[in-house]
């Protein structure tokens, strides 16, 4: 075959693997992989090679994918497809097995409908006995179909053993921003629906039990038009006995089915060999109940049947709050996705982005409309339309009142309300840098700024609980039942501890926990982000205000960034959390028109790319370390080692790349050769500015860098190279001032400020900064100018703009026109800093296209019961 009929993206990959496979044609496409026949050069056979998705493989990433994918090396079975190699090549995972003449299972079932029932059951042995076998080696297959079971001379090979496994360990939680899950709907077992971290060898029991069902019957136990419409059915209803559509299935293969799809996995057979010696056993009879007849549920009480759990749950748990305690099973940990429309998507920029009331039915998150404009929305979980709160735009750090009834949020430096049922919003303070609150229940606010912490009052009055002491910031702030307290965080340099504050005398304790972001839950749990990137519950005493017990890792997969749990969390204990990563992206060169094409085939979270001056190279930065491509030779070079870098820039020579590098919560400059040589070296005095984006001034003897107050507003400053000189701030007010970019000629800064209550583009003199002039009209962000300098462009939401400006050899610079030239939301945008490049032609620009979407959240219900539960059985 020719290398045409391949697509391009894995040209590189058989350009590297040409000494040892050929690869001649795609043979098949699943949910993780496309199949290939490749010819093995060196035993001269045919073998199958897979791909996995580039989605998939930028979860997973290579050394993960590796290192789990040995497993599969590992299982040695009669009844296992075995792997032969496996590799990654310019961002492609790939792995090799021997190719099967024959036919699937699928095969087999599309064109029999049902099989055999003496042929159906020594399948589903041979099945079982591989499954056993791999279980007895502590691996769990995930992914059992019909797919996945070839048939090689009529008898069957389990294939993709590990490579679920490899997902689901290395990828985790972020497998539902690509768009796939671990597992397909028909047969994933209930605990794998609901997302349980812990699945064990009964759940592929489970699978094999629909497996087997399908060849008897010729359809799955449970189908729908959809794979939410599958697991809603798997959940609530019963399947029907296989004899119903098949009367010669004799009872004893239909009551070993029936109980290997028992909902509880401690009711299904305890290994994949019972299974098998049931099915084989004339004298097996099920420990089953008989189930009780279900009624249908009508088609328009679908979408609502969530909701109804949803309710039925929080009734349980507000019951057995209120019921004297007992010795009672825990109710099973439940979860279920809420999904948000386009026009109030979740946005996942800003930390701490949700918060939810304290009975668990409202929440309250950050998200932005289809235009890519920013403001708070109310969702209630009972209904499925978010609500925008008024007067919201730009508004962080939402909490609420305890009873309900109003959301507290910070626009800037001041603290507002806002009736939850709609009305206008209000200014309860002003705080000393930005501010995060929280709500007792005697109805004070504590806010947490820069001085410490303190009490909004009456008319706007602020008074200090408590000071920070020198070098310390207090944050996250978090209001204890029966006003015992507040929990905060105490940081310093890098550390962060927990602390409470009792409010009856103001005494501030230490909790001895090295962690942030604290939360308390009724069950008693004292809840936060550890420094190792997990989210725990620790025992709480809140007579003592002390931990009363070792902390447990939650079995949630919250992200946690800069020390805050990207989740919100309710008094009674429910968790609505946010994706785990970012939706994966690309790289892509984007014309005046908005016409794209992919710059590498590598699927990644590209973020900041920059041309290089002569536009050969693009830095960019992915998983916290700065990267280059070059056009040309398409070859991707990693030039930091730091695991914390990012937004690079380039020198005006285009030898060097400079970029910010972060240490726990504090920042500093770092430069490195672009050819890799050498290793970085830090700029001194960078990291008393807290630098968090730079840029080379023309003549390459300063940077421009945009830095964070300690009164936690953004200034731009200017640092020459040259220790001997100090350096200067340009702009330094009470606003933010952020995104700088210098013309072409140095005479003009371009930068955004939020002076006028919303981010606009502005233009000032350089290095003088004289009269500025406003260049937005309706919002903008991100300025970048061309290479000629004739033009600004900039972002008004999710378009493009170009504005034609003028100066002559005057000192103000005009904005002749201003003209749209594409509007795309997939694009990735950033509020601080320019997340896109302009290359030398001025006529094309690199771009980050986000290829997933986050407009998912995530709840769990009774997870700290069984957290307590768990702990009372220790």
């Amino acid at each position: 075959m020719s290398d045409t009929l391949l697509p391009s993206e894995l040209l590189p990959l058989q350009t590297a693997l040409a000494d040892r496979y050929s690869i001649e044609r795609a043979v098949g496409e699943g949910g993780m992989a496309t199949v290939y026949l490749a010819h093995d050069k060196k035993h001269d056979r045919h073998v199958a090679l897979k791909v996995l998705r580039p989605e998939l493989a930028a979860v997973i990433g290579p050394q993960r994918f590796l290192q789990e994918i040995k497993t599969t090396a590992n299982l040695q079975h009669p009844h296992i497809l075995g792997l032969i190699d496996s590799g990654e090549v310019r961002g492609l995972l790939w792995y090799v097995m021997p190719f099967v003449r024959g036919e699937s299972l699928r095969d087999r079932i599309v064109a029999e409908k049902q099989l055999a029932i003496r042929e159906a059951v020594r399948i589903a042995s041979e099945v079982a006995s591989a499954l056993d076998y791999a279980h007895r080696q502590g691996v769990i297959h995930r992914d059992i179909k019909p797919e996945n079971i070839l048939l090689h001379d009529g008898h069957a090979l389990v294939a993709d053993f590990g490579i679920a496994l490899a997902a689901s360990k290395a990828g985790g939680a972020r497998m539902t921003e690509t768009g796939m899950s671990i597992g397909s709907p028909q047969y994933m077992s209930p605990e794998q629906a609901m997302g349980d971290r812990e699945i064990t060898a009964r759940s592929d029991v489970y699978a094999l039990g629909c497996v087997t069902y399908e060849m008897l019957v010729g359809a799955p136990p449970f189908n729908g038009p959809t794979a939410q419409a599958v697991v809603a059915k798997m959940l609530t209803a019963e399947p029907d006995p296989p004899s119903a559509a098949r009367k010669t299935i004799p009872p004893h293969v239909e009551a070993a089915v029936l109980q290997a799809l028992e909902k509880v996995p401690a009711d299904r057979f305890a290994s994949a060999a019972e299974f098998s010696a049931a099915l084989g056993n004339p004298a097996f009879t099920s420990t089953r109940t008989k189930p009780s007849v279900l009624l249908p549920i009508p088609v328009g009480a679908r979408a609502w049947l969530p909701w109804v759990l949803f309710f039925a749950a929080a009734a349980t748990i507000a019951f057995d709050l209120l019921r004297p305690t007992q010795a009672l099973p825990p109710a099973p940990v439940q979860r279920f996705d809420i999904l948000l429309p386009n026009e109030a998507a979740y946005d996942g920029i800003i930390l701490t982005a949700m918060s939810l009331s304290h009975d668990g039915t409202v929440l309250a998150y950050n998200g932005q409309d289809a235009s890519g404009h920013r403001r708070l929305y109310l969702r209630a979980l009972g209904r499925s339309e978010p609500v925008a709160v008024a007067g919201s735009d730009g508004g962080q750090y939402p909490f609420f009142s305890p009873d309900g009834r109003w959301i507290a949020f910070r626009m800037g430096t001041r603290v507002v309300r806002t009736p939850v049922a709609g009305g206008a919003a209000e200014t309860l303070c002003e705080s000393k840098g930005a501010a995060i609150g929280t709500w007792t229940e005697s109805d004070v606010i504590v806010i947490a700024d820069l001085v410490g912490l303190r009490q909004c009052g009456p008319g706007g009055r602020v008074t200090t609980l408590i000071a920070s002491g020198p070098g310390e910031s207090f944050f996250f702030p978090h209001a204890l039942p029966r006003d015992r307290g507040v929990l905060f965080t105490i940081q310093r340099d890098s550390l962060s501890e927990l602390a409470a504050l009792e409010l009856r005398t103001k005494k501030m304790t230490r909790l001895g926990i090295i962690g942030s972001d604290p939360r308390y839950v009724d069950t008693g749990h004292l809840v936060y982000a550890s420094p190792d990137g997990l989210v725990r519950a620790v025992p709480f005493d809140l007579r003592r205000l002390a931990p009363n017990g070792e902390p447990t890792i939650l079995p949630e997969q919250v992200f946690v960034d800069f020390g805050v749990a990207q989740m919100a969390l309710s008094r009674n204990g429910i968790i609505v959390r946010a994706p785990s990563s970012s939706p994966p992206r690309s790289l892509e060169l984007v014309d005046r028109s908005g016409r794209s094409e992919r710059l590498h085939p590598r699927i990644g979270t590209f973020d900041d790319p920059r041309f290089s001056p002569d536009g050969r190279r693009i830095a960019f930065s992915m998983d916290a370390n700065i990267w280059v491509l070059d056009r040309v030779q398409g070859t991707l070079v990693r030039l930091s080692t730091d695991s914390a870098a990012d937004r690079p820039a380039w020198s005006p020579d285009g030898q060097r790349v400079i970029y910010v590098r972060e240490t726990g919560r504090t920042t500093d400059l770092r430069v490195t050769m672009a050819n890799s040589s050498g290793s970085a070296v830090s700029l001194p005095r960078t990291r008393q500015l807290e630098p968090w984006e730079v840029l080379f001034t023309p003549d390459g003897r300063s940077v421009v860098a945009r830095t964070v107050a300690t009164s936690g507003s953004r200034d731009i400053w200017l640092i020459p190279l040259d220790s001997t000189r100090p350096p200067v701030p340009l702009l330094q007010t009470p606003a933010n001032e952020m995104a700088p970019a210098i013309s072409p000629d140095s005479r003009w800064l371009a930068y955004v400020s939020t002076e006028s209550g919303r981010p606009e583009v502005y233009v000032q003199p350089f290095p003088e900064m004289g009269a500025r002039v406003p260049v937005s009209l309706d919002g903008g962000t991100e300025p970048i100018w061309s290479p000629r300098g004739d033009e600004l462009f900039y972002r008004s939401g999710p378009a493009l703009i170009a504005a034609t400006v003028s100066s002559g050899r005057g000192q103000v610079l005009q904005v002749l026109r201003r003209a749209m030239l594409f509007s795309d939301p997939n694009y990735r945008a950033d509020l601080t800093h320019q997340g896109y490049d302009v290359a030398p032609d001025g006529k094309h620009f690199v771009m980050v296209r986000n290829l997933g979407s986050a407009n998912h959240l995530t709840v769990t219900l009774n997870q700290f019961r069984n957290l307590s539960s768990r702990a009372s059985g220790r």
